[in-house]
Order: structure tokens, then C-alpha cells, then sequence
């Protein structure tokens, strides 16, 4: 199996799927998974088949039926908790919410580029009232470092949640507790009798890390985060070098 992020690792500035990278990905024996903390509706589009594990672990995609499998939800109750913890102890933070549909946000939050789809809503409280159900929490902090970020809400709700980043500035990315890339991932191929030892993976960021200390095979890309570059023996390319398809076409003799 082959397991890749996406931004910064598959796709290159922009979300471009290069011509080398699909073609690469298409030739190899091998199962393809997409690993991404994107929701659904930002994979399905890129012309992949197989299975995307998004929202950090949250969601299972089928991409070749255009549907999903499966949801780990945020109960509503504690997403207002840690919410509510995350403005004590992160100066200026708004919240947004991902539904699994769209992204509801209180007017704090301006993590989000017009490029990047998002609803503002006038209260927090109205996010509460349509959020529906919560796949992830996301916080942002106008003059905050996603890494310092990450310290503070693991060791004040970190025992409630899962808390990481993959690179946005200021932005934090909050799962149901234990789900991760890697505990999904393990769980699909437990269920498809692949083991670790017979995963190669790609990432760049801190949320990466869980798949990449997982797998066999774990490579970070050359313009990862120096958390994921200590973290990995083996480097590949950048991913605007295509470095995801250089490895592959390596590995399987393309």
C-alpha cells in the first residue's frame, strides 16, 4: 500500500496533481490511499481512485462511488468544552467547525482564505446551533505559531482530544480523541490483511507523523516540517519536484 498526504507531499503548490505523479501512481502494484486532513470534498475532484482517509482520521471516503464510508464525530458538548478552554489560554483564538459537509465559523476565525470555502456565522453560539455534528474543531490565533499553539491545547485538553497542525499558520487541527491518520489507517489495513511492513507513506507536517512513525516504509518530503525531517531516515524530493513519484518509480522499477 502506498500512503500519502496530500498538501505538500502529492500535490504541488496550488493542489496540482502532476501528470509524473499520477502516472506513477497508476503504474505501481500497489493500493493507493489517500492520508489528508482535507474533508471529502476537496478530494474528490482530483481524479484518484481507492479509498481517502480525510479529516485527519475522522472520515473514510470511497472516491471510486463518491462517498463516505465512515465518521468519527466530536460530541457537541465537549467541542463547546474545549472550545471554550482553548479561549483561556489562547489569546484572541477563534473557532471554526468542520460538519463534513462545510466549515461554519465565528467571525474571530479568519484562518480561511476567500479561495477556501467557509460560512460566518454572527455568534459562536449560531455555530453551535448549525453545526449538526462536528467531524473537527479548528482554532486559530492571528499572532500565534502553530507549534507553540499545539503545546498549549495538548497539555490543557490534549486528555479530551487529539490536537495537531499540518502547517497553516496559527491553526489548529482537533480530533475525538485516539483517532489520528494512523489509527484509521491501521484499522483499514487491518481489514484488508496488509501490514505495517508492507505500507510505504509520504507527509510533510505534524500531522503526518502519526502514519509516518506507523508505517514500514515512511518518507518525509524534502520541504517537510523539521519535526517530520528528524523524525524520518529516508527524505524524499520536494513536492514540487514531483518527489512522491521519484520514489515510486524507484521502489517499483518504473
Amino acid at each position: 500500500m502506498i500512503a500519502t498526504d496530500l498538501d505538500g507531499t502529492l500535490l504541488r503548490k496550488g493542489g496540482a496533481l502532476a501528470d509524473r505523479t499520477r502516472e506513477a501512481l497508476d503504474r505501481a502494484e500497489a493500493e493507493v490511499v489517500v492520508v489528508t486532513a482535507r474533508p471529502p470534498r476537496f478530494v474528490a475532484n482530483l481524479g484518484l481512485h481507492g479509498t481517502a482517509i480525510c479529516s485527519n482520521g475522522a472520515m473514510v471516503y470511497d472516491l471510486t462511488a463518491s462517498e463516505v464510508v465512515s465518521a468519527q464525530l466530536l460530541p457537541l458538548e465537549l467541542v463547546r468544552k474545549v472550545a471554550s478552554e482553548l479561549a483561556v489560554h489562547i489569546p484572541g483564538v477563534g473557532i471554526a467547525v468542520e460538519t463534513g459537509a462545510e466549515v461554519l465559523c465565528e467571525p474571530a476565525f479568519r484562518g480561511f482564505s476567500a479561495s477556501n470555502p467557509h460560512r460566518t456565522l454572527e455568534l459562536l453560539d449560531h455555530v453551535w446551533e448549525e453545526a449538526g455534528q462536528v467531524v473537527q474543531l479548528l482554532a486559530w490565533a492571528p499572532d500565534a505559531e502553530s507549534d507553540h499553539m499545539m503545546e498549549i491545547a495538548t497539555e490543557v485538553v490534549g486528555h479530551q482530544v487529539s490536537v495537531t497542525h499540518s502547517g497553516g499558520v496559527g491553526m489548529l487541527e482537533i480530533s475525538p480523541s485516539g483517532v489520528s491518520k494512523a489509527s484509521t489507517l491501521e484499522a483499514l489495513c487491518a481489514a484488508r490483511g496488509i501490514g505495517a511492513h508492507e505500507v510505504v507513506a509520504f507527509g510533510d507536517m505534524p500531522n503526518d507523523l502519526s502514519v509516518l512513525r506507523w508505517a514500514g516504509h515512511a518518507y518525509a518530503m524534502g520541504n517537510a516540517h523539521p519535526l517530520v525531517l528528524a523524525a524520518c531516515e529516508r527524505h524524499a524530493p520536494t513536492n514540487e519536484e514531483d518527489g512522491v513519484a521519484q520514489v515510486i518509480e524507484e521502489l517499483f522499477s518504473l
